[in-house]
């Protein structure tokens, strides 16, 4: 049997984390995608299926920092976004991935932004 790529375990990582949360307009999913060099983050209406807010690290402007404290910056944009846009609440869905690391640098941001989950 052949060994599964690290895509497709956190694939499948991710489908059944999916499979116990739905994102919501009241409480929209907070969806978290890492690549190699930068961090993606979206606030998701699965209902409507509608992107309400982004944010990444593809244009932050602190280039030289590092991978965790753009993590920061996103997760400091998205929870500023989200307020502007009214709100307040989301369900976290971490992607598959582990909760350390630029994941969990993100979310406090979020949090500390202003954002609930």
């Amino acid at each position: 049997m052949a060994r599964e790529s690290r895509r497709e375990g956190r694939g499948r990582r991710h489908e059944r984390v999916r499979e116990k949360i739905r994102g919501s307009a009241s409480r929209p999913r907070l969806a978290v995608f890492r690549s190699l060099v930068h961090i993606y983050a979206q606030l998701i209406d699965d209902d409507a299926g509608a992107t309400l807010v982004t944010a990444s690290s593809v244009n932050a402007k602190e280039i030289k920092a590092s991978k965790s404290e753009r993590a920061k910056a996103v997760g400091t944009t998205l929870g500023e976004r989200a307020k502007a846009k009214g709100i307040g609440v989301a369900v976290f869905d971490r992607g598959g991935y582990r909760y350390h690391g630029r994941v969990k640098a993100l979310a406090d941001a979020a949090r500390a932004a202003g954002l609930k989950f």
